[in-house]
């Protein structure tokens, strides 16, 4: 596996891999109208590459099939963090936020783990700092918002 920077040519792939991971790997934590509001399917790829590009964005490749990617931003808020599917609990996820976390200069990193991420989030050192609830397309959606003293 190779842990590369974003391309724009990575956009429309990186929006489906968002829309199925959603609804396949955070269905077990979340309803169908939750995933349907998370994720649409109905995205802006001239927005997302505007904030994946203006991010520090990492696409992770294994065998000529881009399997994740993740991004955050120069104040160290790390936005997006998603593996297909088919490629979970192989350590993707880790060399992603790897990256992530070594790209910045900041002192904490903050994230809005879902229900499925935060035992992930946990166990890299990440603190919950309150539970909340996030509203998309008028559908409410429980995260955590979790940070990391970094420096």
């Amino acid at each position: 596996m190779i842990i590369r920077h974003y391309e724009p040519t990575d956009c429309e792939v990186l929006a489906n891999l968002f829309y199925f991971t959603v609804h396949t790997v955070n269905a077990k934590d979340y309803t169908k109208e939750q995933l349907s509001a998370w994720a649409t399917g109905n995205i802006d790829l001239q927005e997302w590459n505007k904030s994946l590009s203006e991010h520090y964005t990492f696409v992770a490749v294994k065998n000529n099939i881009i399997v994740g990617f993740g991004d955050i931003n120069k104040s160290g808020y790390l936005d997006r963090l998603y593996v297909h599917k088919d490629y979970q609990r192989q350590g993707i996820a880790t060399a992603i936020c790897d990256k992530l976390e070594q790209a910045v200069v900041v002192n904490k990193i903050v994230v809005h783990a879902s229900i499925t991420a935060k035992s992930f989030f946990v166990k890299r050192g990440y603190r919950i700092v309150r539970e909340q609830q996030v509203g998309r397309n008028g559908i409410a959606l429980t995260n955590y918002v979790m940070e990391k003293q970094v420096r």
